[in-house]
């Protein structure tokens, strides 16, 4: 038994290294907020000064989606709208229409440096009937959204976290995404390199550890990586230990200490790499960041 036991702890450990989301969310701090649920009439109009992305729900209903530069377009079907970067928008619902709809606010944390962010298209519209497989929770979602029970609002955005966190799984597992990270990850064999540079990213990557990781030559694993992430996997590897110093550095943690936790022996050598990919040095982005904030 005790054999037993051991060897499906081990699997269970393999399993969840093989998660392709969770090193994203274990450094990145997903929060949601439903800020409306109901039956919506006219227009209203969702700005993008707050910093904040945008998760949609459309149960049922029309609703024109209004952009900036763009031409109208009508979503005639129960859908998911999501704006995952700051982005103004109006929505204009008929009168007539008995449209549902649930709103809510997305922070992925770590402001506009989150590669999951970066990812993803401006807009992302996909018809309820394509994530069949999400109705139960959609079901639960929008019973605890138009519902007035103690805890409401504790219980929807919780929901709409587990909901986006589902998303972006059927995103990857349906191949919605052409290019970028998602795009990398929804590779068999790119993803195992990418997992390993999420979960790791103070290790001292080689190229040729990585294709080893990905299980293939060092020559075809850097063109497939090239060709599907859209850059070198040294450079994707560099901007995502940006984003996680970046994290760090928001948390209060000092440089001295993000340095090596980020793959880097001394800050010096961090400093130079986050000014040329940054545009700011550590104290002066985190200066700015700090009055952005305010």
């Amino acid at each position: 038994m005790i054999l037993l036991a051991t060897k499906n702890l081990k699997n269970l450990t393999v399993s969840i290294k093989m998660d392709r989301l969770s090193p994203l969310f274990s450094r990145f701090t997903l929060t949601a907020r439903v800020f409306y649920s109901g039956n919506p009439c006219g227009s209203f109009d969702f700005g993008a000064e707050d910093g904040v992305g945008y998760l949609h729900i459309l149960r049922r209903g029309e609703v024109f989606v209004i952009q900036p530069g763009c031409e109208p377009s009508l979503v005639t079907e129960p859908s998911v709208i999501f704006y995952p970067r700051p982005r103004p928008h109006r929505f204009h619902v008929q009168e007539g229409s008995q449209a549902e709809i649930i709103c809510t606010t997305i922070d992925f944390g770590a402001g506009l440096g989150n590669p999951l962010i970066n990812a993803l298209p401006e807009v992302l519209i996909i018809p309820l009937s394509h994530i069949a497989e999400l109705a139960p929770m959609l079901s639960l979602f929008f019973d605890e959204a138009f519902a007035e029970r103690c805890g409401r609002q504790a219980a929807v955005n919780r929901l709409a976290e587990y909901f986006l966190v589902l998303l972006l799984r059927h995103t990857i597992d349906a191949k919605l995404i052409g290019g970028g990270m998602i795009s990398g990850l929804s590779d068999a064999k790119l993803s195992k390199a990418i997992t390993a540079m999420h979960e790791r990213p103070e290790h001292v990557w080689s190229l040729e550890e990585l294709a080893q990781t990905a299980n293939m030559s060092r020559a075809r694993f850097a063109v497939l990586f090239r060709e599907t992430v859209g850059t070198t996997p040294l450079d994707y590897l560099t901007d995502w230990r940006i984003s996680v110093a970046q994290t760090l550095l928001k948390s209060g943690k000092p440089l001295k200490l993000v340095a090596p936790e980020v793959g880097y022996s001394h800050p010096v050598a961090l400093t130079r790499v986050f000014t040329k990919r940054v545009g700011l040095s550590p104290k002066k982005w985190m200066e700015h960041s700090k009055t952005v904030a305010a």
